[in-house]
């Protein structure tokens, strides 16, 4: 029996393990490194709301590096458990947001908010994010039209082109909206790069939610993912109401990317590597590939983040551009993996 199918409790044990020392590491080191152990305190302290001791530097501890984490740990997770159901629905190893161009319509919506200052009373963000989640999900219906009506079996060459050609049409927009306000090239700048500095726990709360509402509605349909895997006529015959599902994983992919992206811009490949990856590990079932690219994927984004804050310190570069390069390096590696195997 292969490894991947004896991928029990135990394999999530580890998987839980790493997530919590991945999220430790970040804590501790930065610009300012702070000891393990006034970490533990401090985050001991201000759950039980205890005075902190002398020398603890709980500020930059429970203000700054606590909900960054946070929320660079709920953005990997959502955009990995995207991957692995747009890959599985798809039955395209190569599919994810930011390949599909759903990242970046969803990107272009936010960044008209901000431009044309679209906003919801009483809310911060919620016009930017309800701009990002209607111009994600818009992103992808035209896509997947597009290379229907170019390609009817919907193959991964067709998707990932129109989704390069897609991309490109929405990079041509952000410079023509850096043209008409100068005042929010900063902002731009910003989602089209993608970062989680200065973030903060009312959005590592709406991460929370949106990840674990429309994380278990994307948990729910792991079987019928599998069987997708045999492709959709085969679904059909066993009872899955394909044009259902289709709708409800789409809808719900676009609503995390669009809330991922309100929050940390555009993070590219993540719902590339970290399914590819897990998926090596746990093996191609959905019922465990879901919920293990929750945590890889919060795992490798914790890492990006924070390669992104010390390589180059006091310079923090952006995370999205940490991303990029990792996953230019392994959709080569898929792309040739993929074609080889044909």
């Amino acid at each position: 029996m292969k490894t991947t199918d004896r991928f029990s409790r135990r394999g999530y044990a580890l998987f839980v393990l790493a997530l919590l020392a991945a999220m430790l590491l970040c804590i501790c080191v930065g610009s300012v490194s702070i000891p393990l152990s006034n970490t533990l305190t401090a985050l001991w302290n201000t759950l039980w709301r205890l005075p902190m001791p002398q020398g603890v530097s709980a500020n930059i501890i429970v203000h700054v590096r606590l909900p960054r984490v946070l929320n660079v740990a709920l953005v990997g997770a959502s955009l990995s458990l995207c991957g692995a159901a747009m890959q599985g629905l798809l039955r395209n190893p190569l599919a994810d947001g930011s390949t599909l161009g759903v990242s970046s319509g969803a990107s272009l919506g936010a960044v008209i908010a901000l431009v044309f200052g679209i906003t919801i009373p009483g809310t911060d963000y919620g016009g930017v994010m309800l701009m990002a989640m209607a111009f994600a999900f818009g992103s992808l219906v035209l896509i997947l039209t597009l290379a229907y009506a170019l390609d009817r079996s919907l193959s991964t060459n067709s998707i990932i082109l129109i989704g390069v050609i897609f991309s490109m049409f929405v990079s041509s927009a952000m410079s023509l909206l850096i043209s008409m306000a100068d005042e929010h090239v900063r902002s731009i700048a910003f989602w089209t790069m993608g970062s989680l500095s200065g973030t903060n726990f009312k959005q590592a709360a709406l991460s929370a939610a949106a990840l674990l509402i429309c994380g278990s509605v994307l948990l729910r349909y792991a079987r019928e993912l599998n069987a997708f895997a045999i492709g959709e006529d085969n679904a059909r015959h066993i009872g899955v109401n394909v044009r259902r599902v289709k709708l409800i994983i789409l809808i719900v992919g676009s609503v995390m990317i669009g809330v991922c992206v309100s929050i940390g811009g555009t993070i590219s490949f993540v719902g590339l590597v970290t399914p590819h990856m897990t998926r090596m590990i746990v093996g191609p079932n959905h019922r465990k590939l879901l919920p293990a690219s929750l945590f890889s994927g919060a795992i490798f984004l914790l890492l990006a983040d924070l390669v992104a804050r010390t390589v180059l310190s006091p310079v923090e570069l952006n995370i999205g551009v940490v991303t990029s390069l990792v996953g230019a390096v392994a959709f080569v590696a898929i792309f040739y993996r993929t074609r080889k195997a044909r």
